[in-house]
């Protein structure tokens, strides 16, 4: 027969990490960053939802980041996400602190 301790400690333990889980989140079990990743000129098409011809045309213009091996284009996803990210555009109040910012500079 089991101790009525052991099960309520057992319980207790289960509604504890429940509870930082709640707080913080699950705890990872591979805390190493993701390996980078290279795509080819089709899958990195997919991953920023742009045309081959229209990356063709980034690449061409060179405002794209890209690796080129022979005849071959290689994008970095991690290079692409942030390439995407730096095109956001500032809200109106991140404007308007700017602005304000600037201002009181000058």
């Amino acid at each position: 027969m089991n101790n009525p301790f052991d099960l309520i400690d057992a319980r207790l333990s289960n509604i504890e990490t429940l509870l930082l889980d709640i707080k913080h989140g699950p705890i990872k079990q591979n805390t190493q960053p993701e390996a980078d990743q290279l795509l080819t000129i089709q899958q990195a098409s997919e991953h920023v939802r742009l045309t081959v011809p229209t990356l063709y045309g980034y690449v061409h213009r060179s405002e794209i980041p890209v690796c080129k091996r022979g005849n071959r284009l290689y994008f970095s996803k991690q290079e692409l996400t942030a390439w995407i990210k730096k095109g956001r555009k500032k809200t109106l109040s991140e404007l308007s602190s700017e602005a304000d910012h600037y201002l009181a500079q000058n």
